[in-house]
Protein backbone atom coordinates (compact mmCIF):
# COMPACT_ATOMS: atom_id res chain seq x y z
CA UNK A 1 0.00 0.00 0.00
CA UNK A 2 0.94 3.55 -0.68
CA UNK A 3 0.08 6.97 0.26
CA UNK A 4 0.21 9.83 -2.18
CA UNK A 5 -0.84 13.15 -2.13
CA UNK A 6 -2.70 15.23 -5.25
CA UNK A 7 -3.96 18.36 -5.47
CA UNK A 8 -6.76 19.28 -8.16
CA UNK A 9 -6.78 23.34 -7.36
CA UNK A 10 -4.57 26.03 -7.92
CA UNK A 11 -4.18 26.96 -4.30
CA UNK A 12 -2.89 24.47 -1.62
CA UNK A 13 -5.73 22.13 -1.16
CA UNK A 14 -3.96 18.94 -0.96
CA UNK A 15 -5.99 15.50 -0.15
CA UNK A 16 -4.60 12.41 0.51
CA UNK A 17 -4.84 8.92 -1.47
CA UNK A 18 -4.09 5.39 -0.44
CA UNK A 19 -3.61 2.60 -3.35
CA UNK A 20 -3.05 -0.86 -3.76
CA UNK A 21 0.57 -2.32 -5.53
CA UNK A 22 -1.91 -2.32 -8.35
CA UNK A 23 -2.85 1.23 -8.51
CA UNK A 24 -6.58 0.82 -7.34
CA UNK A 25 -8.04 3.10 -5.30
CA UNK A 26 -9.00 1.86 -1.28
CA UNK A 27 -9.44 5.03 0.50
CA UNK A 28 -9.07 9.22 -0.60
CA UNK A 29 -9.81 12.21 1.32
CA UNK A 30 -12.24 14.90 1.46
CA UNK A 31 -10.86 16.82 4.17
CA UNK A 32 -7.82 19.17 2.22
CA UNK A 33 -4.64 19.93 3.70
CA UNK A 34 -2.60 23.13 3.56
CA UNK A 35 0.81 21.22 2.80
CA UNK A 36 1.44 17.76 0.84
CA UNK A 37 2.98 16.98 3.95
CA UNK A 38 0.45 17.02 6.50
CA UNK A 39 -1.91 15.31 3.65
CA UNK A 40 0.65 12.28 3.31
CA UNK A 41 1.06 12.18 7.60
CA UNK A 42 -2.56 12.19 7.76
CA UNK A 43 -3.21 9.30 5.04
CA UNK A 44 -0.19 7.37 6.25
CA UNK A 45 -1.93 7.51 9.72
CA UNK A 46 -5.14 6.63 8.18
CA UNK A 47 -3.61 3.83 6.49
CA UNK A 48 -1.94 2.15 9.62
CA UNK A 49 -5.74 2.89 11.58
CA UNK A 50 -6.96 0.68 8.71
CA UNK A 51 -4.75 -2.43 9.34
CA UNK A 52 -5.41 -3.58 5.94
CA UNK A 53 -3.42 -6.15 4.14
CA UNK A 54 -2.33 -5.98 0.26
CA UNK A 55 -3.31 -9.11 -1.47
CA UNK A 56 -2.60 -7.19 -5.10
CA UNK A 57 -0.21 -8.13 -7.47
CA UNK A 58 2.75 -5.70 -7.84
CA UNK A 59 3.38 -4.66 -11.24
CA UNK A 60 7.21 -5.67 -12.01
CA UNK A 61 9.15 -2.66 -12.98
CA UNK A 62 10.69 -2.88 -16.65
CA UNK A 63 13.67 -4.39 -17.13
CA UNK A 64 14.08 -6.65 -13.78
CA UNK A 65 13.92 -10.09 -15.09
CA UNK A 66 16.68 -9.64 -17.63
CA UNK A 67 20.00 -11.01 -15.93
CA UNK A 68 23.36 -8.67 -14.91
CA UNK A 69 26.41 -9.31 -16.43
CA UNK A 70 25.18 -11.29 -19.39
CA UNK A 71 25.41 -10.17 -22.98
Amino acid sequence: MQVAAFSTSPGPAWHWRIVDDEGEVIEESSETFPTIVRAVAQGTKRLVQMRVVDRSLAIPAIGRSRRRGRA
